[in-house]
Order: structure tokens, then sequence, then C-alpha cells
């Protein structure tokens, strides 16, 4: 009998040691939206959802130098549309705001399969870039371009820009920064791409950083970031400036920040 009353009590302690181990996991999701996710469908899959699944790699923390040189790479955010005048756009404004430099690359309209209004797609522009450029830091953000393109190539041709972004500038970080609404609530499209990118940068051990999954964007501040009349639903110039300040204190965060698991509108021509 003593034996059995002994056993019962380990089973009990140990039900509760992994109750109390999966609550916290599951805090740490919450308050860490910009790590990588778990897959939840094949990663680099085809659009009719065959292939083999990828695991997920854990990045490093985000290591920087003092004064960091950082490539923001873009659609019409990126390019600061709506400001009064686009070098105060969020790519921009960031400079000052992490104590470094910013080269902006932001084209009006264009997507990983989207031309844009004053250049090609994601892909071919990176093949444009200057390989002397030299960042220590790569922000590659949206594109919500792509929606009406659907999925058939998408994920191939995110991949494909990427490897060449890699092959272009090996020694530098990257991080990807995912489509921000212009509209509530979330269109499913911009949900998918959000989805999508996420599961692909988890697969190269990148850091991914969500304004979806961040809130970044609510009800209670949507008035107050997008301009909705003049802007054509992209930020405004103050709209600007809270994107920047939330960029930095997210690549903040992910600087010696753990790695822990977590938990995905549509617009104007020129986004």
């Amino acid at each position: 009998m003593h034996a059995s009353a002994a056993r019962r009590r380990l089973r009990t302690a140990g039900i509760a040691i992994a109750l109390l181990l999966a609550v916290s996991a599951g805090v740490l999701g919450v308050w860490r939206p910009w790590t990588p996710l778990p897959a939840a469908a094949p990663i680099g899959a085809a659009a009719d959802g065959q292939g083999s699944a990828a695991s997920v790699v854990a990045p490093a923390p985000l290591s920087l130098p003092d004064h960091p040189r950082v490539l923001v790479f873009g659609d019409s955010w990126t390019y600061g549309s709506a400001a009064t005048d686009p070098t105060l756009g969020y790519a921009y404004v960031l400079a000052d705001l992490i104590d470094g430099e910013t080269i902006v690359n932001g084209v009006r309209g264009s997507g990983y399969l989207k031309p844009g209004l004053d250049g090609p797609t994601f892909g071919e522009r990176i093949a444009l870039l200057d390989p002397a450029l030299a960042p220590d830091l790569i922000i590659i953000q949206g594109s919500i371009n792509d929606r009406a393109q659907g999925v058939a190539g998408y994920r191939e041709a995110v991949t494909a820009a990427w490897d060449a972004l890699v092959a272009k500038y090996p020694d530098a970080s990257i991080v990807v920064l995912g489509p921000a609404p212009h509209e509530l609530p979330v269109g499913a499209a911009t949900a998918r791409i959000d989805t999508d990118l996420s599961e692909l940068a988890a697969a190269r051990g990148w850091w991914y950083i969500s304004p979806i999954a961040l809130n970044w964007i609510t009800d209670q501040n949507y008035l107050s970031v997008i301009d909705v009349d003049l802007g054509h639903k992209h930020p405004s110039t103050e709209g600007h400036r809270y994107l920047a300040e939330k960029l930095a204190a997210a690549l903040g965060e992910l600087r010696g920040a753990p790695v822990t698991e977590a938990g995905g509108s549509e617009t104007t021509p020129d986004e």
C-alpha cells in the first residue's frame, strides 16, 4: 500500500511539473510574437501544398555594431509614401533611433511577384543592388502588394529573392519585417502572406517581426497611424515615426533576445 501511494504521488508530481512547463512556454510565446513560428505547413512547399516539411532553425541573438549600417528594403511604406516628405518615412527615421545609418530602397507597388510603379519585383531589384553597400543588417519589409497574385509561385519567388540577398551580402544579418495592415480587419490574403513569410524565415533561422501579431495597428490607433484620405491608406508622417519607434524597439529586443516559440485588407496599387 505504501509503495502504491508513493507511485501515485510521483505520477501526480510529474504531471504538475509538465503542466507548469507547458504554461511557462505558452507565456513566453505570447510575449515574443516576433520569434520564429513552428511550421504549420511544409516550408517552401509548392502552391498545391505538396513537398516535405523543414525544421525550424533557432536564430542567434541579433549582433550589431554600435553604429550599424542598415539596408531597409521594401515597398511604398519603406519608400515613405504619405509622409509630408519621403525622408520622414519610417526607414529614414529609424537611423537616429538606432544611432546608425539607413540605406533606403523602397519601390511603390513592388512585391515578390508584382512589379512596382518605379521598379521591378523584389528579386529583380535585389539583383540590381550594389554589392559594395556592405550592410551590417538588412531589413526586408512587406509586401502586401502580392495579395492579388495568389499562392502559385509565391514561396518560390520569396526563396529565390532571399537566396540572392544572402549571396550578395553573406556577412549581413537579415531580419524580415512582415506586412502591416493598411485596413482593419486584416484581410485573408495579407494574413496568408504573413504566415508564408514567417514560416520561410523560421526555416532559415532568421528573425521575423510581425506587425500583425504584435498589434502595431489596432482599431484604437488606426486613424493616428494611417492616412486614409490623401495618403491612400499609407502611414501618415506621425504614423511613420510610430512605426520606426516600434521597429527600433523590436530590434532592441532581438539583440541578445532568448529564443522562444510563439503563435498570421487590401490596398491601393501604389503601396
